[in-house]
């Protein structure tokens, strides 16, 4: 079978899910990426792999969006059978899809109250939380598969303690560092008794947010218990160069870096709030307690979480005044890991999901590639939409509109 999976291509979550997916399925299918183009981050498209292609920029001012006459080309030269969109937030790929009589398939990640009925348009959908599935359970074939990861890839260098008498917390605040709590654990971790230091591993620049912590980083900086890696690392990343996972973060998909952190052998602190306090038992973390719940601006269907900042402080402590018990620690983390995030306990399952889907034409499809089309309608307006629909018209509307526009400021 030929598998296309749409997504993101470069070194960030979203990629690495795609990457894990294709790892899974490619010893029994053929597997081919779009990376689309245009996206917010650096795409790689890896030239040298001829499976996979770099998408043409859309003109379509949506997060996500694909060129149709290149997405086609695509599809029809590679002979897709069944497609895997990661985290497409512009819909009318779909609609194409729906008349190339390709089966469609999401790993479900984003979704607001009102693109949730949206997913009907899908032949299944994959959920790798329970929070995800509890809002997608309608869905004739919504399957729920806990996530796991390569416990291979990501493996202990050492279970005993990165320095002597000092316990190393180590936080990765990617290209997030706001949503995923880093003011939160640098204010705590100045807040602490005893030997600790506090490594952050960021792919932007923390000043960019936290103008009010320049000063108390730059001194935990200066004092040696703060250092600051800032660069994009790829997998197994950094996770080697600590003791404790610290993770206090405000609002999560799945949770990626909890898995990878636990199979390196970091127990963890998060958020006790799904879908992160999925993955912690009294065995390999602590939780944060929350302090409130609040939504966040572009209407994302779950809320945002504020973690309580002295439970945080709280939890840091216990794992310095227990140094000790670091090693038996970590190595409960890694225990874990082996026997619940192996990602190859759901390869048989997703294997057999791609190889028995087929597209249909059920009234809940028709009606949500209906609504789809309504939708893109009424957010981008009919003429941005003939772009999604019909490009070349689209181009031709714009020269025109520039000629007229032209002969308008011409006074004879």
């Amino acid at each position: 079978m030929n598998i296309g999976i749409i997504t993101t291509w470069s070194e960030r979550g979203a990629s690495y899910v795609s990457r894990q997916y294709r790892m899974l399925l490619s010893p029994d299918h053929n597997v081919f990426i779009y990376a689309r183009g245009g996206e917010s981050f650096e795409t790689d498209s890896s030239g040298d792999d001829k499976f996979v292609t770099e998408g043409k920029r859309s003109l379509v001012p949506v997060a996500t969006a694909i060129d149709h006459t290149d997405f086609v080309k695509w599809v029809k030269a590679n002979k897709i059978d069944i497609i895997l969109f990661n985290e497409q937030h512009w819909w009318m790929p779909l609609v194409w899809c729906n008349d190339l009589s390709v089966a469609t398939g999401a790993y479900v990640d984003y979704y607001t109250e009102e693109t949730i009925p949206l997913f009907g348009a899908y032949d299944f959908l994959i959920c790798h939380t329970k929070r995800h599935y509890s809002a997608f359970d309608w869905h004739p074939k919504s399957f729920y598969l806990p996530w796991g990861t390569n416990i291979d890839l990501y493996s202990p260098q050492t279970i005993t303690p990165v320095k002597n008498s000092v316990i190393t917390f180590f936080h990765s605040a990617g290209m997030s560092p706001l949503r995923k709590g880093c003011d939160l654990v640098v204010q705590a971790f100045a807040q602490l008794s005893g030997p600790a230091k506090l490594i952050i591993h960021t792919q932007t620049p923390l000043h960019n947010g936290f103008q009010h912590l320049q000063t108390l980083i730059s001194q935990l900086v200066a004092s040696g218990r703060l250092t600051i890696i800032e660069k994009t690392v790829p997998a197994p990343g950094l996770y080697h160069l600590g003791d404790v996972y610290v993770y206090p973060s405000r609002l999560d998909g799945i949770g990626l870096t909890l898995a990878e952190a636990l199979a390196c052998g970091l127990p963890v602190i998060a958020s006790d709030n799904p879908p992160m306090n999925e993955f912690i038992d009294k065995t390999n973390g602590k939780l944060i307690k929350i302090d409130r719940l609040y939504a966040r601006a572009d209407g994302y269907y779950w809320p945002q979480c504020h973690p309580n900042l002295n439970s945080l402080k709280g939890c840091m402590q216990y794992y310095v005044d227990n140094f000790h018990s670091i090693a038996e620690l970590k190595n409960n983390a890694r225990q874990y890991a082996v026997k619940n995030l192996d990602m190859m306990h759901n390869k048989d399952s997703i294997v057999n999901l791609f190889s028995t889907i087929k597209t249909d034409i059920s009234k809940l499809k028709k009606k949500s590639v209906n609504e789809i089309i309504s939708f893109e309608n009424n957010r981008l307006g009919l003429r941005q939409a003939l772009s999604a629909k019909y490009p070349h018209i689209y181009l031709l509307l714009c020269h025109v509109s520039e000629f007229v526009k032209m002969l308008s400021r011409y006074k004879p």
